[in-house]
């Protein structure tokens, strides 16, 4: 549903945006629970979603004893603080920026929770810029530290993925090789300092400072294995965001008007005569939210090789003899768009040896997939391994434990790697981005060829019509929870049911123990 005058508020470019991204954080703080002038209840059941993914894939990263998040929960709990905030699986009060850097790490290590590719085409908003839910402990530190509930919380939720989510639509920072997360540590300052009571200078002066002082270059993402410096990058962007929202509200003043600024990122890339490059168009209310065009990921994987996976599932279903007689595929061939040719068809990434390498390699998502098909048929004695698209979701559903030393040089996924090219389809799948994320998957056998067709909206899109969204996240929530805690259902109700916790809830929401699973590397 296109955006409309009484449901948003517009930014123009010929205005301070830093200001009105200020005001609208504390408008849409302070605005009505209910009503036509509240956001839709579709859009707290979609963030709550999100949030209750987020944290799971966050849990189930400490729990597995994963480096960075580790690192930066150790570094919290040696902050203590009698009025601060709680990380993850601790009722010991800290810092609220080291708990949230530590909190942000854990969840996007596995690289599998929401994105968003900045695509509003109602609006003429299409830059195409990623971005990821990772900074919902922004809005929960920060209402912790207000002694406020659950629903402020939330409500701070969605505020910050408003802001981050059409930010992404009107300015590609990947173009520029800037990282994506500039764009959600805006929206960490402004919601964590409008939860707080901050003035919209304050606000202002925050995300001066940030773009001034703090800008990521994509050169955390380069090279042929990555570090922990990719998966931390939000978490320490907002750390850095979260500082400088303290310093503005103890009286540092940041640059005003950055968005204007002709030193500042935004011109500098994209040179006008004195405006910002974008007008900004921001909902407060109804249900056409940024959030609502946000995708889920079905498992451990980029979000860039979602159509393959899919794909491969549909052939699966479509030609059983692709699993009675594996050996008998002699080809895989994958047709993509850019940047997914270019982010996991990365030659580099043909030969992952960690994790975080791995799961950007297109080569290395799809043949695992495919082995552990090949796999449960064996042990089944049957090509029916599943019935129903989700049935196929949930039982090739990629865990952490897929991308674990042992997986990563499996013999039977290396040899499949072998098998697989992966080409750019041109103009007419670059066109389909990032309405969809267009490919197709062509599996020659000794008997002939299997197509996928064109796949457009996988499980898990926004704009996916096919999969029961709900039945698979739930399966993936247990999967999930159950490698962190020995019963996870009832903390998974409590994520579920953020909206309504109570302030003394919300402080102890992190109250409860995560289950060490050692020997993951």
């Amino acid at each position: 549903m296109p955006t409309s005058a009484a449901t948003a508020v517009k930014l123009a470019r010929d205005s301070n945006q830093a200001l009105g991204i200020a005001e609208f954080a504390l408008g849409f703080m302070n605005g009505p629970a209910t009503g036509d002038e509240a956001p839709d209840e579709s859009v707290r059941e979609r963030t709550a979603q999100f949030f209750t993914d987020s944290v799971l894939c966050g849990l189930s990263a400490l729990a597995l004893q994963t480096n960075a998040p580790t690192v930066l929960r150790n570094e919290a709990l040696s902050y203590r603080r009698p009025d601060g905030v709680t990380v993850f699986g601790s009722h010991e009060r800290v810092a609220p920026e080291k708990a949230i850097v530590a909190n942000c790490s854990a969840v996007r290590e596995w690289d599998s929770n929401g994105t968003n590719f900045g695509f509003n085409p109602a609006l003429g908003h299409t830059a195409g810029e990623f971005g990821h839910n990772d900074f919902y402990a922004v809005a929960v530190a920060a209402a912790q530290l207000a002694g406020a509930d659950g629903a402020t919380a939330l409500r701070g939720m969605m505020c910050l993925d408003e802001i981050r989510g059409r930010l992404a639509e009107v300015f590609s920072l990947k173009s520029y090789k800037i990282d994506h997360v500039v764009h959600g540590a805006i929206g960490s300052a402004a919601t964590y300092g409008a939860i707080l009571g901050a003035t919209v200078e304050q606000i202002e002066s925050a995300i001066g400072m940030f773009v001034a002082h703090y800008i990521p270059w994509r050169a955390i993402r380069a090279g042929k294995q990555l570090s922990d410096s990719k998966g931390a990058s939000a978490a320490i962007s907002t750390e850095a965001a979260i500082l400088c929202m303290q310093r503005s509200m103890q009286g540092f003043m940041g640059p005003r008007d950055i968005f204007r600024n002709p030193e500042a990122i935004w011109r500098q890339f994209e040179p006008t005569a004195g405006e910002s490059p974008f007008d900004l168009v921001l909902s407060h209310a109804g249900d056409d939210f940024a959030v609502m065009g946000m995708h889920f990921k079905l498992g451990l994987y980029e979000h860039q090789s979602a159509g393959a996976l899919q794909g491969l599932i549909d052939l699966l279903g479509r030609h059983p003899k692709l699993l009675e007689n594996p050996d008998a595929i002699e080809s895989i061939r994958i047709i993509a768009y850019q940047p997914a040719y270019g982010i996991i068809g990365d030659p580099a990434k043909r030969d992952p040896h960690t994790r975080q390498s791995a799961d950007h390699s297109m080569v290395y998502i799809v043949s695992t997939m495919l082995r552990k098909a090949i796999e449960f048929a064996e042990a089944g004695g049957s090509p029916e391994i599943a019935t129903t698209v989700e049935e196929w979701w949930k039982k090739l559903m990629l865990s952490p434990y897929d991308y674990g030393a042992d997986a990563i040089v499996d013999p039977r996924t290396r040899a499949l790697m072998e098998k697989i090219t992966f080409e750019h389809g041109g103009q007419e799948y670059d066109e389909k981005y990032p309405d969809g994320i267009p490919t197709s998957v062509v599996i020659t056998t000794d008997s002939g060829l299997c197509d996928s067709g064109l796949v457009m909206y996988p499980g898990g899109h926004a704009r996916n019509t096919t999969t029961d969204l709900a039945d698979v996240l739930a399966y993936k929530f247990e999967l999930l929870g159950g490698l962190a805690l020995d019963d996870p259902q009832p903390i998974i109700d409590r994520l579920n049911g953020i909206g309504e916790l109570s302030a003394d809830e919300l402080k102890s929401v992190w109250d409860f123990a995560i289950q060490s699973r050692p020997g993951y590397e």
